[in-house]
């Protein structure tokens, strides 16, 4: 009986921590809100995301929140006045005080929104990895941050494709601002990154996948920045490298298939789903008229079941990174897309039912907080337990 005392006090305990916390994260965007009733409704829309809830649309938030309809939800994500950019920023500072730390990753991903019909705002025909195929989707385009205490996300954007940016009558249908033009993915990220740098955020890594490291404007700017990278390219990307007859550009492909058998290492780039994923790994230094004290390399990624199978990264550091560093980065792009496996399934980041852009941003960055609310909880809770 006392054992079984002791478990209900535990699970008490945590409940009353857990509330508190989720009041302070609240609390700390509460100022953006002018009117009480909007107050309560972002708070009772961040329990309905975090609650369980099976299907988190507005008729069932709503039911969770004990409204008879879903008015009060559609109005915090379509009419009440807050901004959702300022929200974002609170997000991004609790993400950065509570798991914040110089060996943190900056990890730009993009996940697709399955939808069906042309009226959702940014929907088209589009390539999704979520799907893995075409499909009628939105696309959005995140920066997340993945930290020794826990991953989670910082910024997002919408991407607008090009027949939605530039017809003006489907962007006033939707909402979307007039200062809003059309800006490619990688600007997107450039975007998120420069907003990431200017508030400071810790991180001695940025990474992400073909569609960004494939942008050599991206790729540039980041060297501007000092901002280190290791960026997924394709196998045909050309590549300054020194040759028997003086520099020249040369494909990913070509480069990997010159080297030695002795050069290949086999390395674990971090814990997945099912164990550690162990790969061979060898990188060629690359940029033959680079900058003193920096290193730039071409880093590549051999399956062990199927040698065939390779993957190709860029990469820019300091002139002593090891190769174990640079697999350790390549390695965190998989945890983000955990992360959004994670936010769609526990906080609903793609069960909204909105069309509008202002309820599409208003949405995402709650979930986005709802989610960050997690990462932190685990943190905390784990620290505690290592050090009971």
């Amino acid at each position: 009986m006392g054992q079984v005392a002791s478990e209900e006090q535990t699970t008490l305990e945590e409940v009353a921590l857990w509330e508190a916390g989720l009041e302070a994260l609240h609390a700390r965007i509460a100022p953006h809100f002018a009117r009480r009733e909007p107050r309560r409704r972002a708070l009772a829309y961040l329990k309905g995301l975090l609650g369980p809830v099976e299907r988190k649309n507005g008729w069932q938030l709503a039911e969770y929140a004990g409204d008879k309809t879903p008015d009060g939800v559609q109005r915090l994500l379509a009419t009440y006045d807050w901004d959702a950019n300022l929200v974002r920023d609170d997000l991004r500072g609790y993400v950065v005080e509570h798991l914040g730390d110089a060996q943190g990753v900056l990890v730009i991903d993009e996940t697709g929104f399955l939808k069906k019909g042309a009226k959702s705002v940014g929907v088209k025909r589009q390539y999704s990895g979520t799907a893995g195929r075409i499909e009628n989707c939105q696309i959005g385009v995140f920066l997340a941050y993945a930290a020794p205490r826990g991953r989670t996300f910082l910024d997002r954007e919408l991407y607008l494709p090009r027949e939605w940016a530039e017809d003006p009558a489907r962007r006033v249908e939707a909402g979307v601002p007039e200062e809003v033009a059309f800006q490619t993915k990688p600007q997107l990220a450039q975007m998120m990154l420069q907003r990431a740098l200017e508030a400071g955020v810790p991180a001695s890594w940025v990474t992400g996948d073909e569609v960004y490291g494939g942008d050599r404007r991206l790729r540039v700017w980041l060297e501007q920045q000092e901002l280190p990278h290791v960026l997924a390219v394709r196998s045909n990307e050309p590549l300054w490298v020194a040759t028997d007859r003086g520099p020249a550009q040369v494909a990913a492909a070509q480069l990997v298939a010159q080297m030695n058998p002795e050069e290949w290492v086999r390395l674990s780039a971090g814990e997945g789903a099912k164990g550690p994923r162990i790969y061979d790994w060898a990188r060629v230094p690359i940029r033959p008229f680079g900058e003193r004290n920096k290193g730039y390399w071409l880093l590549a990624r051999r399956s062990i079941a199927k040698p065939e199978e390779l993957a190709y990264y860029v990469c820019f550091g300091p002139g002593g990174t090891t190769l174990e560093e640079l697999v350790r980065v390549a390695g965190m792009r998989w945890a983000i897309e955990e992360s959004f496996e994670e936010a769609k399934g526990e906080v609903g980041l793609d069960q909204y039912e909105v069309r509008r852009w202002i309820g599409w941003y208003r949405h995402i960055t709650l979930a986005l907080l709802a989610h960050a609310f997690l990462a932190v909880t685990r943190a905390h809770a784990g620290e505690e337990k290592g050090g009971a």
